[in-house]
């Protein structure tokens, strides 16, 4: 077998207020000034695996030192094997992991449907002016809630030559950092703090 195909699944857990924008390009008076991004055939929010893949692979790259480098893991620079696994952009080779969009699970629309409340909230934020101590620009911010669960998938790919136990062992630090670290916007202000659960590694050998 030439070919191992890694299928990582489970959930993942918003444990504060999440914001992922969906890019809003317009003044909306009296209303939300930066939205979630949401799907289209339910409207419910989602998390874009780009956004996954993306921070997770700078936590990695911070982690090992490389990411103030003009192009951070290239594999001709280093031994590393984030640029194996996530893609190295300057030799035009492909990612060996996918992550998949994270859509809201059916125990979370359960509880949405009998508690009847939505799986966004409202936050009202503003900047503190330092000198006079006075509140400016105040902002209305959509987050998706805490305790908001999402099925989690990824794919690895696995080759004859790699070293599986390796593979898995960076993709789990991946996931620690990010544990312990934040998703989306405003991290430093506590949004975005999310855990990982019942993670599976299914192999399927081709």
């Amino acid at each position: 077998m030439g070919l191992k195909i890694v299928e990582i699944k489970g959930k993942l857990e918003i444990l504060t207020g999440l914001h992922i924008g969906a890019g809003n390009s317009e003044i909306h008076i009296g209303g939300i000034d930066d939205s979630v991004v949401r799907n289209s055939f339910d409207r419910n929010p989602y998390i874009p695996g780009s956004s996954l893949k993306g921070k997770i692979r700078s936590l990695l790259e911070l982690s090992e030192g490389i990411i103030k480098d003009e192009h951070p893991s290239q594999r001709n620079d280093s031994t590393s094997l984030i640029p194996i696994i996530f893609g190295d952009t300057t030799k035009t080779e492909p990612s060996r992991i996918i992550f998949r969009d994270c859509f809201l699970s059916k125990e979370s629309e359960e509880i949405l449907l009998e508690k009847d409340i939505l799986p966004t909230e409202e936050k009202n934020e503003n900047q503190i002016d330092r000198i006079s101590g006075t509140a400016k620009s105040p902002r209305n911010i959509e987050r998706v809630i805490s305790g908001m669960i999402f099925d989690f998938e990824a794919n690895v790919k696995i080759l004859k030559e790699d070293e599986y136990d390796s593979f898995k062992k960076l993709i789990e630090r991946g996931f620690d950092l990010l544990e312990h670290d934040s998703l989306g916007g405003s991290g430093s202000r506590g949004y975005g703090k999310v855990k990982f659960n019942d993670l599976k590694w299914l192999v399927k050998e081709y």
